[in-house]
């Protein structure tokens, strides 16, 4: 009888929630920090319709051998809910990326992609301190994102939002964070930014859009795509063909996916 060696009875399930789900690269990244920890634990994708999403996630907790998920596009905000304690990021961002068993026979949730993309910016060398910022959307990934370059201390932020609304809430929790920035809410500026962050779906797999309405950028701007896949997406082929720096989608992953790895196999509490 013919077996592979990386999965077995024993091996604790974790999985991804998403929709759609094609373009996440954490089942193979996650699992890998697994192995190399020596965890018997394995992280599949798990597409998900926004109508399911409460039952299904509801039964998926029930499972003895789930040892936690990770929520991407668009359920950051709605699985919050799911969590009987959320973690420090989680409680300001309004928003979680991941819940694990917490060791009582409940859940706990926490928020990372704050911290993923400061440690990609950190590994390129690019600080936020004292830079002209722009950021397009301000859903859980967004949002965390904002709460996570005010500590940074920027000289300006600009959100952009369709929800205008949204945009002030987080406006003014982001004043209470550092009342020495400053924030304003409207459209994308660019022409007097340092850095531009992508928080949007547009342009995912085969999306050929944009977030912004620009037939050029910048030179002298950084630009961020959230996006993990494409790995270029169409607002980086646009920055590097205006001469701009990129920071890739992949590196915000790369810069929490062993701090999510250790914090569902439980050997950390950020």
């Amino acid at each position: 009888m013919d077996e592979v060696n990386y999965v077995s009875g024993r091996h604790r399930i974790y999985g991804i929630v998403g929709h759609p789900i094609e373009q996440v690269r954490s089942p193979e990244t996650v699992t890998a920090e697994f192995v190399k920890a020596g965890h018997e634990g394995i992280l599949v994708p798990l597409h998900v319709l926004p109508d399911d999403f409460e039952c299904t996630v509801a039964g998926l907790l029930r499972m003895p051998n789930l040892g936690g998920l990770i929520f991407t596009v668009p359920y950051k905000q709605r699985a919050v809910a799911l969590a009987n304690s959320l973690g420090r990021n989680a409680q300001v961002v309004g928003a979680i990326n991941v819940i694990a068993r917490d060791g009582t026979g409940g859940w706990k949730g926490e928020m990372f992609d704050g911290v993923g993309c400061l440690e990609g910016f950190r590994r390129r060398g690019i600080a936020f301190k004292g830079k002209r910022v722009t950021l397009i959307s301000l859903g859980g990934a967004g949002s965390a994102l904002a709460v996570a370059i005010a500590h940074e201390a920027p000289a300006a932020l600009r959100l952009s939002d369709i929800d205008a609304a949204k945009a002030e809430q987080v406006a003014l929790r982001l004043r209470h964070i550092n009342p020495h920035i400053d924030i304003d809410v409207g459209a994308p500026s660019l022409e007097d930014r340092d850095i531009l962050l992508n928080a949007t779906p547009v342009g995912m797999l085969g999306d050929p859009r944009l977030p912004i309405a620009a037939d050029r950028l910048p030179q002298a701007l950084t630009v961020f795509d959230a996006i993990v896949k494409p790995h270029t997406t169409p607002l980086l082929k646009l920055a590097e063909a205006s001469g701009c720096t990129i920071v890739r989608g992949r590196e915000m992953m790369a810069g929490q996916m062993w701090r999510i790895a250790e914090y569902l196999r439980g050997a950390v509490t950020p």
